[in-house]
């Protein structure tokens, strides 16, 4: 059984109903993200691209990486600054995105190895919570994830994912990290429910993804896209809320999905960090935080991390 047909059955039998974010991002998700990104709502790829912007040459040099590691890369397209200030430091050997779209991967790599043509581009496809341990090894290593990817995860998943970098780094290694800060709750939830109905799609892509994979005949026009800010757990959720009664065929799995108006299927989880609580839950996982930046409006941060012991060098 594949990853998401477990996935699916588990989440659309149990109550409340939920499925994974990963499966937002076949190709078509990823290229809907991508126009997330530009969305004058959502601000964190352009707070995160302003920090990049003021700190990869300090980043290259306390690094001094010799593979650039991007987890969940998508298209890779504030990664160029990363992989500009490591050329120019004159470490960068090897540059190695990762991610489950097979397809966008492949084009984004390609585009780098022509853009980068003296350094070894090595796309490996994978599920960043349970195919780690594909990445390259060797020489001194910056594995990244950005864009807040992180927050997806529910915080007994974060602790297993956040172990399971930690194990696989060496001494010299450097694990860079992006994070959405706690803010006002209706910037956070316009960020998710833009004017345009572009998350909207994306949110809904995940039926799309269960149609086209497993053979189901989820009506997309059945289901409203719904966002909104946990301020007990610190995240945002998007659900899939039913229009009316309806009963929902998955052929593959052969199951029959009963779904009452208004019940509320979860899609995504997009936790929100203080600085103090990120800082305890890298520490439980086995590294020290050695770098902290932010935008100058506080919006989002970028932490540096390596072993105790290990890590840094010299600014």
């Amino acid at each position: 059984m594949s990853s998401l047909e477990e996935d699916a059955r588990r989440g659309l039998t149990s109550l409340p109903k939920d499925i994974p974010p990963k499966w937002f991002y076949n190709d078509r998700g990823s290229q809907l993200f991508d126009e997330i990104t530009r969305l004058p709502e959502y601000y964190p790829t352009r707070a995160e691209r302003m920090i990049l912007e003021a700190h990869a040459g300090d980043i290259a040099r306390l690094t001094g990486a010799e593979t650039l590691i991007e987890l969940g890369s998508g298209r890779s397209t504030k990664t160029r600054l990363l992989l500009d200030a490591l050329r120019d430091e004159g470490t960068l050997r090897r540059f190695a995105p990762f991610d489950v779209s097979k397809q966008t991967l492949h084009e984004a790599a390609s585009t780098i190895q022509d853009e980068y043509p003296g350094i070894e581009v090595e796309p490996v496809v994978g599920d960043f919570d349970s195919d780690l341990e594909l990445l390259p090894h060797d020489g001194r290593r910056l594995v990244v994830f950005l864009g807040g990817t992180i927050g997806n995860l529910l915080p007994d998943a974060r602790r297993r994912f956040l172990s399971a970098v930690a194990r696989g780094l060496d001494g010299d290694d450097h694990f860079l990290l992006g994070t959405d800060l706690v803010k006002d709750v209706g910037r956070l939830e316009a960020a998710y429910d833009d004017a345009q109905g572009v998350t909207e799609a994306f949110n809904k892509n995940v039926l799309e993804v269960m149609n086209r994979e497993l053979g189901a005949d989820f009506d997309l026009e059945a289901f409203d896209h719904v966002a909104i800010y946990d301020q007990r757990n610190d995240w945002i959720e998007m659900r899939l809320r039913s229009r009316v009664n309806q009963v929902v065929h998955v052929e593959t799995l052969g199951l029959e999905v009963p779904f009452a108006q208004g019940e509320e299927m979860r899609t995504e989880v997009s936790a929100k960090f203080r600085r103090e609580g990120l800082e305890a839950e890298l520490r439980a996982a086995g590294l020290r935080l050695e770098e902290w930046w932010t935008d100058p409006a506080g919006d989002f941060a970028l932490s540096l991390s390596a072993l105790p012991g290990g890590g840094r060098r010299r600014l």
